[in-house]
């Protein structure tokens, strides 16, 4: 369909059902008939002055005589809007680009290649995303870790086995692509116009499937169980990647890697030290996730609209800076989810948020973190990997094993041991031992949650409730290092392209696979500029 008009900033009451072409048509003050399409562009919820809870809708319609409408600014506006499409085809490669890891940055940069007629390999440490599935499981119901396809590391990246959370602070043209490519593999529609939209765990593992199959068809080497363990580098530029696999250790000839690893890739950090690679250590955020029921957020979001039945499961997104100096912040809030064991190491807890597409389950879990800066760790390059490998060590010490320490919060600000739970049940498997966290957590990330906690409460009423739920450590939300690159998106080692969430430049599923893409250019335009000369 052709749409010509965009109207903003259109609002209906929580509780009044209404068909999109009578919502076109009352917009815009027409007869219904006149209305010849119409599609969402985005869908928010306006909760800020309860009880009067609104879905607010910006619309794209297709009408009679849309000249008429010219000097109806700012509401109605002309729609045209920019599509983006990967700018170079049959840019001939001699050696097939090397794509590492298989996480939105590296499926992306694989898809834009692979589409534009340039045959690439795809390496991924895991395993593929039904095998790991599986993997994920056992973990969860026996503590039996595999660390090389687990929560971490496997198909799809960490995302897989998060909310599919696809919100970003990012604003780039790109970003409506991805939405449609994922829902081209599957994802559902509405993530093209929800405000937040996101896939779901459960569907999400179908569209990383589906990726990987438009991947193979187009003549991409897709190579699972495949860990890159070094660089060949000759006169400061790429001449090969070394990888092990169940088929022992070999060479892949390449001049361009496109390097994706994702932020648990310790191993790699350091491999890539050792071979000359620039990085700088860059702050992060550590704490515990937070867990209260569903129900009470949806009440003190919506109000009485909460029972009406027809908003989704309601989340939250809270920031307070402290006298300190410290920021706490939500993190990856998960509605309907569940709290996730999310290690990769063995001999570490790292937890997580989950949530399905239906967001159906009980509880609502979300981050609850610290900003960490290299002052913190001693700004050594690898200080904040070695700071969150103590928290992590130290929480499976406290839960002995992979069982997590929690604490209630009330418990917590008063600084006593917590014994069971009250009104909230713990999601995490393989389970909690509740006592006291500030015997697991650094004095200065205790004491700024604790600070912060009643300020939050202040927002949303009930998120400092005493039943509420901490389960320690999340660490893993962001690399505590940069893999150092400039404007042409390389390395000082020519033909690496450091790339997505673990090389430090992208903080999620969308803003990693706008990542992809934006070096997926640079390697055909790199390799362009050299035919050219």
């Amino acid at each position: 369909a052709r749409y010509m008009l965009k109207v903003t900033n259109i609002k209906i009451p929580a509780y009044y059902d209404i068909g999109l072409n009578e919502l076109a048509a009352a917009s815009l003050g027409v007869p219904e008939y006149e209305i010849k399409s119409v599609k969402i562009l985005r869908l928010s919820v306006d909760s800020r002055k309860k009880p009067d809870i609104f879905r607010v809708y910006t619309l794209a319609v297709e009408v009679e005589n849309e000249a008429r409408f010219n000097n109806k600014a700012p509401k109605i506006t002309p729609y045209s809007p920019a599509r983006y499409s990967f700018p170079y085809e049959n840019v001939n490669f001699d050696l097939p680009p090397v794509i590492v890891g298989a996480g939105p940055a590296g499926l992306f940069a694989s898809l834009s290649l692979a589409e534009a007629g340039v045959k690439c390999v795809l390496i991924e440490r895991g395993r593929p995303v039904e095998k790991r599935v599986e993997d994920v499981r056992r973990f969860w119901e026996t503590a039996k870790l595999d660390e090389s396809s687990n929560v971490q590391f496997g198909e799809g990246g960490a995302g897989t086995f998060s909310d599919g959370k696809l919100n970003t602070g990012v604003n780039d043209t790109r970003i409506p692509y991805i939405f449609e490519r994922f829902v081209n593999f599957g994802a559902p529609d509405e993530i093209t116009y929800l405000s937040k939209p996101h896939i779901g765990t459960d569907r999400l593992r179908a569209v990383v499937k589906n990726m990987r199959s438009r991947l193979i068809s187009l003549g991409c080497d897709v190579r699972f169980e495949t860990k890159l363990t070094g660089l060949m580098i000759e006169n400061g530029h790429i001449s090969g990647v070394e990888v092990s696999s169940p088929d022992g250790k070999y060479v892949i000839n390449t001049r361009h890697v496109i390097l994706a690893p994702g932020n648990s890739a310790r191993d790699t950090f350091r491999m890539l030290r050792s071979r000359g690679v620039p990085m700088s250590p860059k702050s992060f955020a550590v704490g515990v996730r937070i867990e209260h029921l569903q129900r009470d957020v949806d009440l003190a979001q919506y109000g009485e609209a909460a029972t009406l039945g027809t908003l989704p499961a309601s989340g939250y997104k809270l920031a307070v800076h402290l006298p300190s100096g410290r920021s706490v912040f939500t993190f990856c809030v998960c509605p309907g989810g569940r709290v996730v064991a999310a290690a990769s190491e063995r001999g570490g807890v790292v937890t997580n948020g989950m949530s399905e597409h239906a967001r159906a389950e009980k509880n609502i879990n979300g981050g609850l973190l610290v900003g960490v800066s290299p002052d913190d760790f001693g700004g050594t390059l690898f200080g904040g990997i070695e700071f969150q490998e103590k928290l992590e060590r130290a929480a499976y010490a406290y839960g002995g094993g992979y069982t997590a320490p929690a604490q209630l919060v009330g418990d917590f600000l008063n600084n006593r041991p917590s014994t069971c739970a009250g009104c909230v049940s713990p999601s995490y498997l393989p389970g909690v031992r509740f006592g006291n966290l500030r015997e697991v957590l650094p004095d200065f990330i205790a004491e700024s949650i604790a600070e912060a906690l009643p300020l939050m409460d202040r927002k949303i009423r009930g998120f400092a409730s005493k039943d509420a739920v901490l389960t320690a450590v999340e660490t893993r939300s962001s690399s505590p290092v940069r893999i150092d690159r400039g404007a042409d998106m390389q390395s000082e080692i020519r033909g690496l392209f450091p790339c997505g969430e673990g090389a430090g430049f992208a903080g999620g599923i969308t803003s990693s696979a706008v990542d992809g893409i934006k070096c997926a250019e640079a390697v055909c335009a790199e390799r362009a500029s050299n035919l050219r000369c």
